[in-house]
């Protein structure tokens, strides 16, 4: 089984679009680990889409101050500033749907969670450290899988050592028997690492065991979705990144 894994859509239509497209119809699953809005100026279109199309998804830290079930006070000013207009255009069907997302789940030896699974809404995973700590909290888990950072990163553990960090384009990782895998797609609609291509992963399944993952990016027309942010009347800055990667 091929699984498309992404994250951190943010309410860009354009980067979740170019995504499915480069992908076509050479994936069996798609897995969203949460944020699918925020930020971005098409909530409902984003969220209309992932309901249709993919098959796990959970509800990250923006999804959840959209709704009102964790504070906007804990954003920052301008986030907080959209989180607040994203309630207000979001329709009823796609708040209750939303409505019905946890932040963290589990699909056979794949462990999924918005941010880590000891905090599943706000922990921040950037290092090896931080990924034996979360590899530590799915101790049942081959791989473990997470959004919230907006950068891909990959780290193997092999017995006590774990090594790896930030995952480049290409990057494959072949799990054998004795290896757990830490991984993070990156963002699709709001990436932060330089590069201002959609990120994700693909993962395969054989007999229900993950055996590989593989790291790939996809270029998405960025001045439409940043133009679309400003027309929306959302803060600037949140469309100047999308053109940076930043």
């Amino acid at each position: 089984m091929r699984v498309v894994v992404l994250s951190d859509i943010h309410g860009n239509l354009q980067a979740i679009e170019a995504v499915l497209e480069a992908e076509g119809d050479r994936f069996d699953a798609l897995w969203c680990l949460g944020d699918t809005v925020g930020y971005g100026a098409r909530p409902n279109e984003c969220l209309d889409l992932i309901r249709a199309r993919a098959d796990v998804v959970l509800a990250g830290n923006h999804d959840l101050a959209v709704l009102g079930k964790v504070n906007v006070a804990r954003f920052g000013g301008d986030a907080g500033r959209v989180a607040r207009w994203t309630r207000e255009v979001l329709g009823a069907e796609q708040e209750t749907w939303l409505a019905t997302l946890e932040p963290i789940d589990s699909i056979g030896a794949v462990t999924l969670a918005h941010g880590s699974p000891r905090d599943p809404i706000w922990e921040y995973v950037i290092d090896g450290p931080g990924a034996s700590i979360a590899l530590a909290h799915a101790p049942t888990a081959k791989v473990v899988l997470v959004g919230h950072t907006h950068v891909p990163m990959s780290a193997r553990s092999v017995g006590d050592r774990v090594t790896g960090g930030h995952a480049l384009p290409g990057r494959e990782e072949i799990l054998g028997d004795d290896v757990r895998l830490f991984a993070n797609p990156g963002s699709v609609g709001q990436p932060r690492d330089g590069d201002s291509r959609a990120s994700y992963l693909v993962l395969d399944i054989d007999d229900d065991v993950p055996v590989r993952v593989e790291f790939r990016r996809v270029v998405y027309d960025t001045a439409t979705a940043a133009k679309e942010i400003t027309d929306a009347g959302l803060p600037p800055q949140f469309a100047d990144r999308l053109l940076f990667g930043m």
